[in-house]
């Protein structure tokens, strides 16, 4: 007769639900607790980037730009650099130790690579895979970075307070710690300027990357081709011997050469509308649901997949940008035939 071994599984206590799970719920009661006493306050919202000083570090108005500030959106952009030179470093550290399967961050740091290096290659061919590569990575590493910076705390939230040029809040002090409070004051009152504020929301950011994505793509092209590469933006070739299709070819390439200044705008417009509608409604979920905790967390986790769906997206049009580049129109119309 064969017996039957009945093992049974000891039953986990009541208080070995998980430590991480208490300390959220715990969270959750003290921002109801706290919320009783500093009711949450809307911040007011502004494209321009505060600056941290009244002072500019230099001035370049014999340029015609203007004076240079130290802005809280520029402090954002040195923090993501040093993040992502750490996470480099890390990851180079993890590779040289000989693991066969890397764990942890340094796991994740690889599996996107992978991932992207795959995309670039089904894209643009082995050949200029290497060198597209390094272009479509850093761009989405460090948007990806730029743009999680939102949903860490103290972000847009923590900074220096001053007399409101227009309706403001009063002021209470809390623990020591002052901080700006309900009820609102049509004049008189103050305002929060936050010492960092995510990078994304500058458009001088989104724009500034968006020429380098642009440029990055024609030096590309003209690897690939050479001078045959600006053949598509001014063709002449058929002007004398086919007037008709000459014509056309020619305002073809006209378009080709606005086309490529529109890239700019629409690399810097949508990143910068995305996270900046996603900033200002996280201020606003957080301020009318603001006393439970649990309710704008889900729109944290929203602004987590749209930070990481525009970070791929901006690389990722980048990447097929430059695999475009490679290849001349001949070379289209060869394929096709």
């Amino acid at each position: 007769m064969e017996k039957t071994i009945e093992v049974s599984t000891p039953k986990k206590k009541w208080w070995r639900w998980g430590i991480n799970r208490w300390i959220v719920l715990a969270l959750i009661i003290l921002g109801f607790i706290g919320a009783k006493f500093i009711a949450p306050v809307r911040p007011f919202v502004q494209l321009p980037a505060e600056h941290w000083s009244a002072h500019p570090l230099f001035t370049t108005s014999f340029l015609g730009i203007g004076d240079f500030y130290f802005t809280n959106t520029l402090l954002a952009l040195l923090i993501v650099d040093v993040l992502v030179i750490i996470l480099a470093f890390s990851f180079n550290q993890a590779v040289k130790k000989g693991a066969l399967v890397l764990k942890g961050i340094p796991g994740a740091v690889e599996a996107l690579l992978e991932a992207l290096y795959n995309m670039t290659e089904g894209t643009a061919g082995k050949k200029w895979a290497k060198t597209i590569f390094p272009w479509f990575a850093s761009i989405t590493i460090l948007v990806l970075l730029a743009n999680w910076m939102e949903l860490i705390p103290g972000v847009d939230s923590i900074g220096m307070i001053e007399k409101a040029e227009g309706a403001g809040y009063s002021v209470q002090t809390v623990a020591g710690i002052a901080t700006i409070a309900n009820p609102a004051i049509t004049s008189g009152g103050s305002s929060l300027v936050p010492f960092v504020r995510v990078v994304s929301t500058d458009l001088n950011f989104t724009v500034a990357l968006a020429i380098i994505a642009v440029i990055a793509v024609q030096v590309v092209g003209i690897r690939a081709q050479g001078i045959k590469y600006f053949s598509k933006f001014w063709n002449v070739k058929t002007f004398f011997s086919k007037p008709i299709f000459g014509v056309i070819d020619w305002g073809v390439g006209l378009l080709e050469l606005v086309s490529e200044f529109s890239k700019v705008l629409s690399f810097a417009f949508r990143l910068f509308g995305n996270i900046f509608a996603g900033s200002v409604l996280l201020f606003v979920m957080g301020s009318l649901l603001g006393k439970i905790a649990i309710f704008p967390s889900i729109f944290y986790m929203l602004e987590f997949l749209v930070g990481a769906i525009q970070a791929i997206v901006f690389g990722l049009l980048t990447m097929t940008f430059m695999a475009q580049a490679t290849q001349g129109h001949g070379e289209h119309e060869e394929a096709h035939a």
